[in-house]
Formats: C-alpha cells, structure tokens, sequence
C-alpha cells in the first residue's frame, strides 16, 4: 500500500451513528423463531424447542432492552411468548391455504420449506407482533430481512387478514397502512401502495384497503388510503386502479391483443434485433 492509499484512508471519518441493537444478532432471532414453529427447517437433528426458545429470547429481550429498558422489555417479551402459541397456529393454518390454493403444492412440508410468499407472511406475521409492542426498529428489521431473501416488500404495521395467498410473490409491495381481509391470493409484481409519498402524510392512512375473498392479479397497481376493493371482487393483471371498486368487481385493462401466423410472415426490410 502507498503512503498516498494510507493518507487517504486515514482522512476518511465517516459520523458514527449509535445504534443499540445487533443486526445480525436479530436476523438469527428471526430465522430461529421459524424453525422453531416449524423444526422441518431445521437440521434432521432432534431439536429441543423449548431450549431453542430460552436462547432465541434471550436474545431478542437483550436487543429490546437496549432500546426500551429492561422493565418494558420484560413486558414485550411476557406479551409475545403469549402470544406465540396463537401465532404459530394462525401460521398453520396460512400454510395449508398455501396447499389448498396451489396445484403445484404436493404438501404442507413443501409449503413450509420451499414457499416464498408463505415465508414473507412468517416474518411479517412475527414483526407485526414487534410493532403492535411497541418495538417498531426492530420489526422493521425483520420485514427488510425478508424482503432481502425473497424480494417481498411487506411494512410491518400492515395489518393482513387470515389465509393471504402470495404465489410466485417476487415484486409484491404492501405498504404501511394497507388493510387486507380474508382468504385474499395476490400474485407476483403486485403494489398496494400510496398515491403519492409526502413526510406529513405519515400518520395518515394512505395505502388501500382490500376486502375478503379478493383475487389480484399479476403487476396490478392498487393506490390510495381511500381506495377500497370490494368483497370478492377479482383485479386483473397490469390493473392500474386508484379509486373504490364494489363488491364482486372484475377490474381489467383494455388491450389490444393481435395475434397472427408466423409462418409465410414477411418480415420488415427495417426489422433489427
């Protein structure tokens, strides 16, 4: 290395920023959690769950306490220990809608190892339990978490309903205040997001509300806090909607769709690939 290299490098001072919580640390809690519900994630070593569950919350009441302190801590942990049980068989549940939805799923199993978007619903359904609590950082941590593995963008303080079904799931954008009933199936490249984006609209619900029993389709875009999709209605792919649909609404985009024979086709003297 040349002294110029060194100078440089001494002259770079970036301003620290203290941050009482371990990132790392937090990722192992939040994979740990799941293969704890589920110990087919796990190695096909006998696993001790309650033992697993000492040690991960040992971990998580650590990360909390630098945050809110040990009384509140001690609060937060009691409360989603208590919960847990409820969540676990909620995420049950979520899991053979997976199996009952998709005729590519071959078992439950199959769902819980190799699905995306039920692996997107675990961690959300677990960081919106943190954010309910009153630990909002690390809630987020875990949704970005699980956005970096399967490329699901869920906020944690979106509120979803029991039995969401994301097939494919890579794209899908569910923003902070979005509302989603029961039974909904939401396929890959889906947004439901705000109209615009605005620092003082941050206490304000501005993502849509959709419905029990909705169906939306590929890359559609759903924008709005006032916007609302009706029960049962089906939103098709490429769908571009920013305002209320009724109940048992089919929402499509108008395309022209032109198809002809290849063969015998002259093509254009200017056609470059």
């Amino acid at each position: 290395m040349t002294d110029k290299m060194e100078k440089l490098i001494q002259q770079f001072n970036p301003q620290s920023i203290s941050i009482p919580i371990n990132k790392c640390e937090l990722e192992e809690v939040i994979e740990a959690l799941i293969s704890l519900m589920f110990p087919i994630c796990d190695c096909p070593e006998p696993v001790d769950v309650h033992e697993g569950l000492r040690i991960t919350t040992g971990k998580l009441y650590t990360n909390i306490s630098a945050l809110t302190g040990e009384q509140k801590a001690n609060k937060i942990i009691e409360s989603f220990l208590g919960q847990l049980p409820s969540l676990h068989e909620r995420l049950y549940k979520d899991a053979n809608c997976y199996l009952k939805s998709d005729p590519a799923a071959k078992s439950i199993e199959e769902v819980i190892l190799t699905y995306p978007g039920f692996y997107a619903l675990c961690v959300h359904r677990i960081a919106h339990e943190m954010h309910r609590l009153g630990v909002p950082l690390i809630a987020r941590l875990f949704s970005e978490y699980a956005h970096s593995r399967v490329g699901i963008d869920i906020h944690p303080a979106a509120r979803i309903g029991k039995n969401l079904f994301m097939d494919h799931g890579t794209g899908i954008v569910i923003g902070e205040t979005t509302l989603i009933g029961n039974n909904v199936k939401i396929y890959q490249g889906v947004t439901l997001g705000a109209l615009y984006v605005e620092k003082k609209l941050s206490d304000v619900k501005r993502h849509p509300t959709v419905e029990d029993n909705v169906v939306i389709y590929a890359n559609a875009t759903i924008l709005g806090g006032k916007t609302i999709v009706g029960h049962d209605s089906v939103i098709g792919g490429g769908a571009w909607l920013t305002r209320s649909v009724v109940p048992y609404s089919l929402v499509s985009n108008s395309i022209d769709v032109k198809i002809r024979m290849v063969r015998d086709f002259s093509s254009p003297y200017d056609f470059v690939i």
